[in-house]
């Protein structure tokens, strides 16, 4: 006995996936975002995870092109080399901090040489010269017969001295001049009844 044979249906094939690009697309939007963030002082600081993140994603998504299941292949290059630049200029900044900070502890912990020199030919002049050292001042004024010369350590940040030399009424002459390490910062001259020379190295 035969049966009929019946017509062979087509088997049916399941649609295509639709390729995924989510993970390419988030890194370049990282990537970008922290890229944007990384040269402001401060607030780059939220730059590091968005580009290290971002960094990730785009070679995650830079893989998934390769392997097809994504399309967005020249995205996700971008957001690898945005990623990337953000990095550069995280670590740049970090550089330049920590060289700042070091710059300042040494500044705080060098110790300067000031020279005061006073000179001139007025008859009772009056020196007063001011010392700032380790975040405080010391003063002192002294009647001195010209010229005149005093010598003094100096430490911590922002160390340094000021001089001002007097003449009395009779007039006369005066100069300053402040040293530090052996370099002239500051000198000037007067001349005249009640002249004052004054210097700095501030």
């Amino acid at each position: 006995m035969s049966y009929p044979t019946m017509p062979s249906t087509p088997t049916q094939q399941e649609p295509a996936r639709p390729p995924r690009n989510g993970l390419g697309t988030t890194g370049f939007v990282l990537g970008l975002i922290g890229l944007i963030f990384s040269p402001i002082p401060i607030v780059g600081v939220v730059a590091w995870p968005l580009v290290i993140l971002g960094v990730i994603f785009s070679a995650i998504g830079i893989a998934r092109t390769r392997s097809g299941a994504a399309t967005n292949k020249g995205l996700s290059i971008a957001g690898l080399v945005l990623s990337v630049i953000g990095l550069v200029v995280c670590i740049l900044w970090v550089a330049v901090i920590g060289k700042a900070a070091s710059d300042v502890v040494n500044q705080a912990n060098k110790t300067i040489t000031i020279s005061y020199d006073a000179g001139g030919d007025a008859k009772g002049a009056t020196v007063d010269y001011s010392t700032f050292s380790n975040g405080s001042f010391s003063d002192s004024t002294n009647p001195v017969t010209l010229p005149w010369h005093k010598q003094v350590q100096a430490s911590g940040f922002a160390s340094g001295g000021t001089l001002t030399v007097s003449a009395g009424e009779s007039g006369g002459t005066v100069s300053c001049k402040v040293t530090v390490d052996g370099v002239v910062k500051n000198q000037e001259s007067a001349t005249g009844p009640f002249a004052v020379a004054n210097c700095s190295n501030f």
